[in-house]
């Protein structure tokens, strides 16, 4: 995990180790079922500009954060996906200014990762699957 002093600051790294086998599991098996969907965002976030570190919100409960692409029922996922970018994530505050280049830094390119937020339980953070190849 990265720490980061700020306590405004929500950045862990890629797979932190508190993200569980299960949870992993979990959000491994819905990933199989909506990555096309997501790549498919990520690319059009990034392509019409309004960011270039587009993040997925993963959950099962409402949150204020992004807009919903899907919800549980329309492709029989266990989580809702919603779409955002970093810089919702700067607005809202779960990411600290002086934390934006440690993001950047960390972010995995996004042609071949994709960058989910994942709060599930008591875990909440951000997580990087690749999509699978074509």
């Amino acid at each position: 995990m990265i720490n980061h002093s700020n306590e405004n600051t929500i950045l862990d790294d890629a797979n932190s180790p508190e993200l569980d086998k299960k949870i992993m599991g979990k959000i491994s098996e819905d990933f199989i079922i909506v990555a096309d969907h997501l790549k498919e965002a990520s690319y059009q976030i990034r392509k019409r500009g309004f960011s270039e570190h587009p993040v997925f919100v993963v959950t099962r409960t409402p949150v204020e954060v992004g807009q919903l692409l899907f919800g549980r029922g329309d492709f029989k996922t266990q989580f809702d996906y919603k779409a955002s970018f970093l810089d919702e994530f700067v607005q809202r505050r779960l990411i600290g200014e002086e934390s934006v280049e440690l993001f950047k830094e960390n972010y995995k390119n996004p042609e071949e990762y994709c960058c989910l937020f994942v709060i599930e339980n008591e875990f909440a953070g951000f997580v990087f699957v690749p999509f699978p190849e074509d």
